[in-house]
């Protein structure tokens, strides 16, 4: 039943998908079609409906609508310029080192606004006019761009650790938020040292450090951004405030430095408003809807099926692992982050936890596997827009791309095999 199952629910979800049907749409689709050969059509609309509510009963997921609200608010107040200032003090020397202050910034920015695409588009689109006049290959700017906007996925506050968090049942927020440190940085410094090793082939010069202004008043003029990060990620491990408290923390921060740095009028206001109610009706109906197929899957015996099958290839946990990165990896292909999140972790996270992986460090990978999915076709929602920021096309970047792929992917099976790039920092804290 289980095997007959998993063939109906991807048969109707890729129909729908490729009929341009909304995926949240497809994912309920699917599951009520799959419903209907062990339920009645009351049961199914009466358990669906319930299904669909509770999954969105969650005080945690209130912390989604204001992190978005909050990266909104940042996008808009010129941030991404100061970034880029005070990135450049580090990495000014280094050749290509417009590319490296992209990289670097968009750790910072991604972390700030908690998304991927705001930080390839607010980056890029502040750098790449920089980057054309000192004679930038367009091409690895916009890769460089590109492969490092989804760090910020990895370093908090992100959302996506909220969501996993949910789906999984409760696992710490703090926790997940300090697990995903080391793995972020590790994710930045893989691209920090393949844009380094594209600039010296091609010869490229340190473009040096910008001395139209002071270093203190660049310093000055990024901390404020910056210590939004301290402030919220600081409160939440500490305990001085919950994660949906702090996403409130974060929200009157970032209104207060868009007041001080007269960033935003109230009609700009508005439209951050109801640009944030869009997104976050998109990802809780998606949440919502996950969670009755992950009814409907868990029902159908759908992911212990998946476990025997895997189980019944070997018991060797290494290729176990190995397997799922690279059926993680395609379907980041073809699949954004929370969905992925949603419907994955209640089939995988089994599997991760029988064979001596923490729910922690499953997390992480699960995570990390959907930034490499974030930029690469045919749905890589960066991809498309770091090229259109560069004014490239796919196919001129895609050579370009393909070193920071293989050194991410090397660095996400780092994180699979080795815990303590994922423990540790929160094993020091005390947070495990």
């Amino acid at each position: 039943m289980a095997i007959q199952a998993l063939l109906v629910i991807l048969a109707v979800l890729l129909v729908l998908l490729f009929l341009g049907v909304p995926i949240s749409i497809s994912i309920v689709a699917s599951s009520i079609v799959t419903a209907m050969s062990t339920l009645s059509w009351d049961q199914i609309t009466f358990i669906t409906m319930q299904k669909m509510n509770s999954g969105v009963e969650s005080f945690s997921l209130l912390a989604v609508p204001l992190f978005i609200l909050a990266g909104n608010i940042m996008n808009n107040g010129g941030i991404a310029k100061r970034l880029v200032n005070f990135a450049q003090l580090f990495v000014g020397k280094i050749p290509g080192s417009m590319a490296q202050a992209n990289i670097l910034g968009n750790m910072l920015f991604g972390a700030l606004s908690g998304s991927s695409v705001a930080a390839a588009s607010a980056m890029g689109g502040c750098i790449s006019p920089i980057e054309e006049e000192n004679g930038y290959d367009p091409a690895y700017s916009a890769a460089a761009n590109i492969a490092s906007a989804p760090t910020g996925l990895l370093i908090p506050p992100t959302s996506a650790f909220i969501v996993y968090s949910t789906v999984t049942g409760g696992v710490s927020i703090s926790t997940l938020f300090m697990a995903g440190y080391i793995p972020g940085i590790l994710m930045g410094l893989c691209c920090m040292v393949v844009a380094f090793i594209g600039a010296k082939k091609a010869g490229m010069k340190a473009t040096g450090i910008d001395h139209s202004q002071s270093i203190v008043k660049t310093v000055w003029d990024a901390v404020p951004s910056l210590l939004l990060i301290v402030i919220v990620i600081g409160g939440i491990v500490s305990g001085i405030f919950t994660a949906t408290e702090g996403a409130g923390v974060a929200v009157l921060y970032c209104l207060i430095l868009s007041i001080v740095y007269k960033s935003i009028d109230f009609k700009g206001f508005l439209g951050i408003l109801l640009n944030s109610a869009k997104t976050s009706g998109i990802i809780l109906f998606l949440i919502s809807a996950s969670s009755a197929m992950s009814f409907v899957m868990a029902y159908s015996g759908i992911p212990a099926a998946i476990s025997n099958g895997l189980m019944s290839l070997t018991e060797n946990k290494y290729i176990i692992f190995l397997l799922m990165n690279i059926i993680l990896l395609v379907i980041g292909m073809f699949m954004d982050i929370t969905p992925a999140i949603l419907i994955f972790t209640p089939i995988f996270l089994p599997i991760a936890t029988s064979f001596g992986m923490t729910e922690i460090q499953f997390g992480v990978m699960l995570i990390f596997n959907m930034c490499l999915g974030n930029i690469t076709p045919p749905v890589g929602s960066v991809l498309f827009v770091g090229c259109g920021i560069g004014h490239v096309s796919i196919e001129q970047v895609t050579s370009k791309l393909i070193p920071y792929f293989v050194a991410l992917v090397l660095a996400l099976l780092a994180v699979t095999y080795i815990p303590a790039l994922s423990l540790g920092l929160p094993s020091l804290m005390g947070l495990i």
